[in-house]
């Protein structure tokens, strides 16, 4: 049983939702790279002759886009590369088996060594090695157009595409800013481990082609948060909320929040309907971002778009519904104290709604974690 358990998937189950982006993500990204790029430099043949290639390519761009095999460096370099390498043993070897064979792998040699490993290359030096009309016709030309135009092309369109649907591409370098635009690493990422350490650990483990530096930094992270867990006992969310709330309704204009957040010094409210169904959450931040949004469309300062944004006489005033984020972390409450703070711990959110069937109950907000966790260290737990 174990045996054939081991023929099952080896793939975490994905949403339908992500695969449907990474679908239209390649279909898109290989239509305009095709009539944009290759339709003006290659013919009909030869164009359905890359399109396993470019295909191969588009699948790790736009569904693993986290993947080190992905990358621009090893998309663009990696096919450019296995062109040359496919076009050289094609214009000295005749016998097809032997130029294809020695092709496919000279490339992964130098792949390899150039640090650019792209498993779509293969398949790059294959079409090469296949292609003796097209190769005496374009030589090396061949590598540069269309292979190296065709997948800085898709690399382009994947980054962009990332950006529209929320995702990043390429993946963040270990020592890029954080979300504030701080040197310091992401609250979770910070395991005194350095750059060298993490590398050196996936090259012990062979890891180096499956997995980066900054995503091994985030998983052991949510290991250590997820451990930590397991020793904040068995408090809940409902132990540690906050119950007594200020709330306001999705039409309550800015010029109230505002005062409420005045008045209580709260740094979030929850939204909800007039019957005390959830909506969202305000955050203080969101009336600086959107004054700020204004201050630049609108040309003036920053003071000057901040009021108007508040002012009760203008026409078509602001309201809590329009700023109040919808997509953040919701808990229940019998939620784990561990998986709170996994939710607040990279500093996206200070406030976690508390909902029982659709209705707010609580909220947990950063104090009340602080608050909770002196408790367990003062009790030695």
């Amino acid at each position: 049983m174990q045996f054939l358990r081991s023929f099952g998937p080896a793939v975490a189950h994905a949403p339908a939702s992500e695969a449907l982006r990474a679908g239209i993500g390649a279909c898109a990204g290989l239509a305009v790279t095709g009539l944009l790029v290759l339709s003006p430099v290659v013919d009909l043949e030869t164009g359905l002759y890359l399109v396993a290639p470019f295909g191969a390519s588009s699948v790790l761009l736009f569904a693993v886009p986290n993947s080190p095999l992905a990358q621009p460096w090893s998309a663009i370099v990696g096919n450019t590369i296995a062109a040359l390498v496919g076009v050289a043993v094609c214009l000295m070897l005749a016998d097809p088996l032997a130029r294809i064979a020695l092709a496919v792998g000279l490339a992964i040699v130098a792949t390899i060594l150039c640090r650019a490993v792209h498993p779509p290359a293969g398949a790059v030096a294959m079409t090469a090695a296949m292609s003796p009309e097209a190769v005496a016709e374009l030589g090396f030309w061949f590598a540069l157009a269309p292979v190296a135009a065709g997948s800085a092309a898709l690399v382009g369109l994947a980054a962009l595409y990332a950006r529209l649907t929320g995702r990043h591409y390429p993946f963040r370098q270990f020592e890029d800013p954080n979300q504030h635009g701080t040197a310091d690493a992401e609250p979770s990422e910070r395991l005194g481990l350095s750059e060298d350490e993490l590398t050196a650990i996936l090259e012990r483990y062979r890891q180096s082609f499956n997995l980066g530096v900054e995503d091994l930094a985030r998983l052991i992270g949510a290991a250590e948060l997820q451990a930590a867990s397991h020793k904040a006992g068995p408090l809940t969310a409902e132990d540690v909320m906050s119950r007594n709330l200020v709330m306001v309704e999705a039409e309550t204009p800015l010029i109230e929040v505002a005062e409420l957040f005045r008045r209580h010094h709260f740094t979030s409210l929850p939204v909800v309907e007039k019957e005390g169904g959830f909506l969202g959450v305000i955050f203080q931040i969101h009336l600086i971002v959107r004054a700020q949004e204004d201050a630049t469309r609108l040309k003036r300062g920053f003071a000057a778009a901040l009021k108007r944004l508040v002012d009760r006489r203008r026409e078509g005033p602001v309201r809590a519904g329009d700023i109040m984020s919808v997509a953040g972390p919701r808990a229940t409450r019998d939620t784990p104290l561990g998986l709170l703070l996994a939710m607040m711990a990279d500093g996206a959110v200070d406030a976690v709604p508390v909902l029982d069937y659709g209705r707010i109950v609580g909220i947990v907000t950063r104090t009340d974690l602080v608050a909770a966790l002196a408790r367990l260290v003062a009790r030695g737990t």
